[in-house]
């Protein structure tokens, strides 16, 4: 079995907003660990073109996962409040001990944005260009 594969990471900076953009990362190796593979993901993303500036310059600092291949998708719009013992990446482990597979999705954001969210998970919606909130 092939260590390295593909990944999308989900940079979030909102989670009230909805505000966040997909990142596919290609050749990552399951073997490294976590604290390093949120190193490498923090460099890409500020150095990455075709990116906004907001999101280059956020200071994401957790992983957690969203969904995994051939497995259920979530019904929120930017990931799951459930599970974070299991699904949020801890440091010290390697990528595949956390779960982690060719084509799973995973969401880096703030942990304390995400911690206020999940106390009071309100969305703001915006009607403009025909968003359905």
């Amino acid at each position: 079995m092939s260590s390295d594969v593909v990944l999308t990471v989900r940079l979030v900076r909102s989670f009230e907003h909805r505000n966040f953009k997909p990142v596919v990362l290609r050749g990552v190796n399951l073997d490294q660990k976590v604290e390093d593979f949120v190193a490498f993901v923090k460099n890409d993303v500020s150095t990455r073109s075709g990116l906004p500036p907001p999101f280059k310059k956020f200071e994401y600092d957790t992983m957690k996962i969203i969904h995994q291949a051939h497995g259920a998708k979530t019904n929120e719009l930017v990931m799951s409040l459930e599970d974070d013992e299991k699904l949020i990446l801890r440091n010290g482990l390697d990528l595949r001990s956390c779960g982690i597979a060719n084509e799973t999705e995973l969401a880096f954001f703030k942990m304390a944005d995400y911690e206020n969210y999940k106390a009071n998970p309100q969305t703001v919606c915006y009607a403009l260009k025909k968003a359905i909130c």
